[in-house]
């Protein structure tokens, strides 16, 4: 209930009907428990909509809230809610994809100028920082590694170093630039890695901070084919 009701409230503002402007309310007290969760829900509402959608119309959610709670009738379904909403977040996906996409292509068009720098065939950029001399991993291998990734703007992602305990894993289930990238590492090195994103997490992104079309970069050190 509590999804259906943040989706018909956010959804109704997608609605070209006209609807009154509700009076203007400001508590000065919370005088009651009832009250402090109440405004404590409008807070996280609108907490959740200003990250997620931006600015948007707070009077028409309002609107979509009291219709939803008194079991009336709706401007739109909630059926019709949840198609919009998400067709909302498919283009916003698509924006932010194409415009990772321009900023990664920039940087690897620059980084592949530098020196020092191997561009593979599928477009896997990576740097030797350090070369071991231990024996390279097979598809069907399970390895250890320590990995800082980072985002374009510098950005710390992920870090099995932070961590303090490598991380284990079948080089089948990673993605693809990581499972290309380690076959080409003797144990003991270090390399750089710059991976476009349809080598890493693609249109899709991953967790908050991987975004739609992401280009990532890993300084990841082979420490150990596990037998």
């Amino acid at each position: 209930m509590r999804k259906q009701l943040l989706a018909i409230t956010i959804t109704a503002l997608a609605t070209t009907a006209t609807m009154a402007t509700l009076p203007a309310f400001a508590a000065t007290e919370l005088k009651t428990e009832e009250d402090k969760v109440s405004y404590g829900l409008g807070m996280m509402i609108g907490d959740r909509v200003l990250s997620n959608y931006g600015e948007i119309d707070y009077d028409l959610l309002l609107e979509g809230i009291k219709a939803q709670k008194s079991g009336g009738p709706t401007l739109i379904t909630i059926d019709e809610a949840q198609t919009v909403l998400q067709q909302q977040q498919e283009r916003e996906a698509a924006a932010k994809a194409a415009e990772a996409g321009k900023a990664g292509e920039a940087y690897l068009a620059a980084n592949a100028a530098k020196e020092g720098v191997t561009v593979t065939d599928t477009g896997l950029q990576y740097e030797v920082l350090t070369q071991g001399d231990g024996a390279k991993p097979t598809l069907e291998d399970t390895v250890s590694v320590h990995y800082v990734g980072t985002l374009l703007d510098g950005r710390e992602f992920d870090s099995s170093v932070a961590r303090g305990e490598p991380a284990s894993f079948p080089l089948k289930g990673v993605i693809p630039g990581w499972t290309e990238a380690l076959q080409l590492m003797n144990v003991g090195s270090k390399h750089l890695l710059t991976i476009p994103a349809d080598l890493a997490y693609g249109e899709r992104g991953a967790g908050e901070l991987i975004g739609p079309g992401a280009t990532l970069i890993f300084e990841v050190e082979l420490l150990e084919i596990k037998q």
